[in-house]
Parts: C-alpha cells; structure tokens; sequence
C-alpha cells in the first residue's frame, strides 16, 4: 500500500473510534432511562373471632353471643419504583405495639418490605375480637390480686385469636404485595358533617362531662370539635378498573349493629361496593382522631336510631360521600406519586396516682361492685392496676409515622386522640391531603387536650386508668412530631384537568339577541 494512503486510512479509522466512543456519541446511543412505574395491590384477609369470645371496648368482661358480620384485615402496597409502602387496617378495638413489631417483622422476612414503612391501624371496632392492651411481663411480678383484677375483671387477649390475627395480618400485605399492578392515584376530600359528634359536653357548672345525655338541662354546648372531611385515596389500573379505595374519617366505631361485627365500616364498605358494581371492592380504612367523637349527638331533638340503622346510617352516608369524591378527583401515575416515610419512636412517662388514692382503691376492691358502686369500683380496679404498671413500665414507647403517598401524607399515633390534634396536625402540615390516623402501631390509651384537663375540662377520658395515663402534654408532643415528621417530606403534585381550548368565537346558537315576535 502507498504510504501515503495508509496515513489516510489510519486517521478516517481513529477518526471514526474517536466519535465512537465519545461521550456525545454514548449518549446518544445509551437507552433512555424508563420513566418510573407506580404499582399498587390490595387484599384482605378473615379475622373474625369465635362465638363465646371476649367482645372489647369496656372496662369490664362481655362475650360475643351472636354474629352480624365479619371482621377483616385490609391491606394495601404502594410501589413507587425505589419504595414500598404498606397501610394495613384491620377491624380491632386497637393493637398493641408487641403485635405491632412482630407483624412488621414478618412482613420484612416473607416480602421485605421494611418496618417502618408499614402502617397497622385498628378501627376501633367495639364489637371486634379480644385483645387486652398489656404487653409481655408487665404483670409478671404483680400481686395475686392484681393478676386477679387482670385476668379475671378485665378484657385480655385469646392467644389463639392473636395468633390468628397475626398470621392474617402478614398474609394480607404479602398477597397485596403479590398482587402489585400498574396503576393511577387519586386523592380528595369530601364532607361528611351529619353523623359524628363529640360527645363531651359543656355544663352549667363550667365542667366537661361525656354523655350527659340528651336533654339533660344543664348543657351548654359541645365542648370541642369534630372533623368532618372524609379522606379519599382511589387507585385504578391502567385500564380504568377500580383495584381499592382508602378512606379515613373520624367517628369511633360504636354503632353495635348486634353480635360480631367491623361496625359501621362494614356498612361504608357495602355502600362502595354497592355503588361502584364492584362486590369485592377492597375497602382499606384507617380512623381519623375521634378520641371524643361518636355517632351520639347530646343535642339530639330526636330519639336515636336502633343500632342496626345507627350502622347503616353512618356507613352509609360515609360511604356515599367517599364514592361522590372518588367521581370529582383526578388520577396521577408514575413519577407524580412519590412515596415516603418518617418516624420516630420516643418513651412517654405515665402519670402515676397518688399513693393515698392507691390505698383507698386497694380497699375499694376488695368489696364488691355492688357495695361500693359500680363506676366507683372500675376506677378503684383501674388505680390499681395503674400503681402495678408504674412499677413495671412507667414510660410508654411511643411511635409517631408519616406515610406519604403522592400528595397524601397519612400521619399516626398510638392513641384515642382527641379530634382537636388531629385537626391541628391538618393545619401544621404543608400537604394539601392529611390523613391523622389513630390507634395505629400500638396503644397508649385516651390522650386528651391540655383543655381537657384543665378547670373546664372532665369527663372519664381524663381521668387516671390502666388504659390512658400518659402525661399530660403527650397529645401535644405526638402532634407537633407528625406535622415536623410530614414537613420533612415533599409532597406529590395534585393531578389537574387540563385548561380548557380558548374559545374564539361563540356558539351559534348561544349568540342571538332577545326575540320578541
């Protein structure tokens, strides 16, 4: 080969290695990074106890007799593409945080889904299955007749029922999990203001009391607020077809329908199920703060409802207004729902009775119901098994979690939360959708206001029990931690319709000046 043409071919070949191999020229030639993909699954398991088990929401012992209608565990996955979340609801007076942190661990080891970024919420069903708030050894080294006053005078859970609500629990988030799709988010507010009140009450005298009554002459007003929106997460595939609906709204769960029963959840779940065609349709829901809030109205004019149609009157106009919302908002997907979690876990010291009052409920219980009083006694019962606690647990772990999903924040404690933090954590966050979630990821009891307990303040949430015992500026500490623990987080953008096309001509018809003759 001539020399000369040699030199020519060498420099057209590194010529064409060096554009080759150019960063322009990789990039040009690397494949696009694929926009990210947001999944979502629902499923829902059994965990209806048995005839004959203990029913809970009192002070005292009660047995189911009679069943209405199931009780389940819901859940959802989100999947974002970097994180995955889960919300699990299920129909429980509360859980407890032992329960809690097993459950989570299982959901880690059988799908890997991490503890923190699952959320369990009871729905404070009070005609649910057993379950008794202490946790392993508190009452290990406590008297015969503190262990009597446990075991024998007030509700405690059935070992084989937890058992059971526990393998249910993490079969619900791992079959969720399985069944994870493509899909679209919407999240709205509808109002709901014509079924839950709060039920503490102003007097005369310038106390709070809960349940006066209807009609009882020396009531001013409600002492406090209720909270009206009722939250609305829906997600479809990429087809249209509705996969689940996550509702959140403050009401306790009180409406006794008869018998074994998730309450008036089971009537909103019927009333979405029955207005989207969808005889399945997962309905996951998680309770709003309703610490002072029931379906009873103290200003009533009218006789209340029978229980059957409490259920359904509150069930259903909830529900109604979750799938009124649902037709009003708007779906997101992919990259506009980001996923994210906080959380923090901190020890909240009880407050602990005085040893005089101690003595005098020693005293108390030693008698009977009868001869002291009924409500007398319970909270003799309650002081005492108050003072054993003290010695074996006097701070409570507490947990405070912020679940974001898109614009949505979802926002926990462990507590009956009065509903006026819950409506300040609403306010204090910058996401234009905040879901307080009660009772979730343990129990720790009534966690009233500050007001409530101070001159005008009262009613039994206040007063000191094995249940709720938590200093008093705990409700404030749990609020000021969600909305801090939301605001780290940037929120998802809100899905808007597109403007509509400028108009520049009007329509024919519409244009015609007045016609007389």
């Amino acid at each position: 080969m001539n020399p000369r043409n040699f030199v020519k071919l060498m420099v057209v070949v590194c010529t064409t290695i060096a554009v080759t191999f150019s960063p322009a020229s990789a990039q040009q030639k690397a494949p696009a990074p694929k926009p990210p993909v947001f999944k979502a699954g629902f499923a829902e398991r059994d965990i209806t106890p048995d005839i004959g088990m203990e029913a809970p929401g009192g002070y005292g012992k009660s047995y189911h007799r009679i069943f209405h209608d199931p009780c389940k565990v819901r859940a959802v996955v989100f999947d974002d593409g970097k994180k995955r979340v889960a919300l699990v609801a299920m129909d429980m007076l509360f859980v407890t945080r032992h329960f809690v942190k097993e459950v989570r661990a299982e959901i880690e080891k059988r799908c890997g889904i991490k503890p923190e970024c699952v959320l369990i919420g009871a729905s404070h069903s009070h005609s649910s299955g057993p379950m008794g708030m202490s946790e392993p050894g508190d009452f290990d080294n406590a008297s015969p007749l503190v262990k009597e006053l446990v075991n024998d005078k007030s509700i405690v859970s059935n070992p084989g029922y937890t058992q059971l609500l526990k393998r249910q629990a993490v079969e619900a988030v791992v079959f969720a999990n399985d069944l994870r799709t493509d899909a679209k988010v919407a999240v709205g507010f509808g109002h709901e203001d014509k079924v839950a009140f709060n039920r503490r009450m102003r007097m005369k005298n310038g106390l709070s009391y809960t349940h006066p009554g209807a009609g009882y002459p020396d009531i001013v007003g409600y002492a406090g607020p209720t909270d009206p929106q009722v939250g609305v997460v829906g997600v479809w595939d990429l087809k249209g077809n509705l996969l689940g609906v996550v509702v959140n709204f403050s009401c306790h769960a009180t409406t006794a329908p008869g018998g074994i029963s998730a309450n008036w959840i089971w009537a909103m779940e019927q009333t979405l199920r029955g207005a989207t065609g969808n005889a399945s349709l997962p309905v996951v829901f998680m309770q709003g703060a309703c610490g002072d809030v029931t379906q009873v109205d103290n200003l009533t004019k009218t006789q209340n409802p029978a229980a059957e149609e409490w259920c359904q009157l509150v069930g259903g106009r909830v529900g109604a207004e979750a799938f009124k919302t649902l037709l009003l908002i708007r779906r997101g997907a992919g990259s506009d729902i980001p996923l994210d979690v906080r959380q923090k876990v901190w020890n909240i010291k009880r407050r602990p009775p005085s040893p005089e009052k101690v003595k005098k409920a020693l005293e108390l219980v030693q008698k009977t119901p009868k001869e002291v009083g009924a409500t007398e006694w319970t909270f003799a019962k309650e002081t005492v098994v108050l003072d054993a606690l003290m010695k074996s647990r006097p701070q409570v772990e507490v947990e405070v979690q912020a679940v974001q999903v898109g614009p949505a924040v979802f926002v926990t404690n462990m507590a009956e939360y009065f509903v006026q933090f819950g409506l300040d954590i609403k306010k204090g966050s910058k996401f234009p959708f905040t879901f307080p979630v009660e009772l979730a990821n343990g129990i720790c009891g009534y966690v009233p206001t500050e007001e409530a307990f101070g001159p005008h303040g009262g009613g039994y949430e206040t007063r000191l029990s094995g249940y709720s015992n938590l200093e008093i500026t705990a409700g404030r500490q749990m609020a000021n931690t969600g909305i801090a623990l939301a605001n780290e987080m940037t929120p998802g953008p809100v899905p808007q319709p597109p403007p509509p096309p400028v108009s520049k001509t009007p329509w024919g018809y519409g244009a015609v000046p007045p016609e007389l003759e």
